[in-house]
């Protein structure tokens, strides 16, 4: 009597071509392209953290903390801090950068902070820039408007955002961003309209100055001109959202390296169009190559 044939066959080597059905508990090494321990990067992305978080710091201790924390300069320093520091362990540990998703709307958020402050609040730019209203008195007072001390002006307003970019475009792999990434990245400066229109609703009365920014102070103003004033502020912010995008497609990649190479040789019809090895198909390091002549 002939012995059953069992199902699976401990010592077969797998068939090339046929696809090889991974374990549910297959460590997230074996099928993730290997990254190396980047110490450089994840030091200087820990400076980069601490100096958001020293400007924080200073803007909680020496001021209202609510205030403190109701700007965008101030939330954006925070989101840095955390994001920043998410990032140097990574790349301390060798483990996958963080989404482009989340690196992405941090440089756009901390260009934004940065921008706002030098284009509109620093010039005496008012709501007349935005709608063609009378700026009033005092709107271009900045310190009125975003109570910054002389330390964390130049820290969250000027530092922190020129060391994002320059670890976007240094220390990070191009053609990462979507332009789908700057429809949500929207989500952001939306929330934070929403939350400085109600904030300065409920202290109308009881603050001498409840909305933080002259070109969204709906006492001075109104709503149709401030909802116009952050209709075209929202426009310029997808705007630069696209652009870092289309400079992402079209920037150098800096980190490549001889690991980076396409592998085999390429043939006059071959279309890696220079992909680099942490882009190609992980390899399958479940089952050894097959040696037999079966097909």
């Amino acid at each position: 009597m002939t012995a059953p044939i069992p199902r699976d066959l401990p010592e077969l080597p797998p068939i090339p071509g046929v696809a090889v059905r991974l374990s549910p508990m297959t460590p997230a090494r074996t099928v993730l392209p290997p990254t190396a321990r980047r110490p450089t990067a994840a030091v200087l992305r820990a400076l980069v953290a601490l100096a958001a978080a020293t400007g924080v710091g200073i803007e909680l201790l020496t001021g209202s903390p609510l205030r403190a924390l109701s700007h965008w300069s101030v939330q954006c320093g925070l989101l840095v801090a955390v994001v920043f520091a998410w990032s140097a362990v990574r790349a301390w540990t060798a483990d996958q950068p963080l989404s482009p998703l989340v690196t992405g709307g941090t440089l756009l958020y901390a260009s934004v902070a940065g921008l706002v402050h030098h284009l509109l609040l620093t010039h005496e730019v008012g709501t007349s820039a935005l709608t063609g209203l009378d700026a009033g008195a005092g709107s271009g007072d900045v310190a009125m408007f975003t109570g910054l001390p002389e330390v964390t002006g130049p820290l969250l307003h000027t530092a922190v955002p020129l060391a994002v970019a320059a670890d976007w475009l240094l220390l990070t792999r191009p053609k990462a961003l979507r332009p789908v990434h700057a429809a949500a990245w929207l989500l952001g400066p939306l929330a934070y309209l929403g939350f400085t229109l109600a904030r300065g609703a409920l202290l109308a009365d009881g603050s001498s100055a409840p909305y933080l920014y002259p070109f969204l102070d709906v006492a001075a103003y109104g709503y149709r001109s401030v909802l116009a004033n952050a209709l075209i502020l929202g426009l310029a912010i997808y705007a630069l959202a696209i652009f870092l995008v289309a400079v992402d497609r079209v920037r150098p990649n800096l980190l490549r390296t001889r690991h980076d190479r396409p592998r085999g040789r390429r043939g006059p019809d071959d279309r890696l169009d220079h992909r680099a090895h942490w882009d190609q198909p992980p390899e399958n390091r479940i089952s050894s190559p097959a040696t037999s002549g079966l097909e």
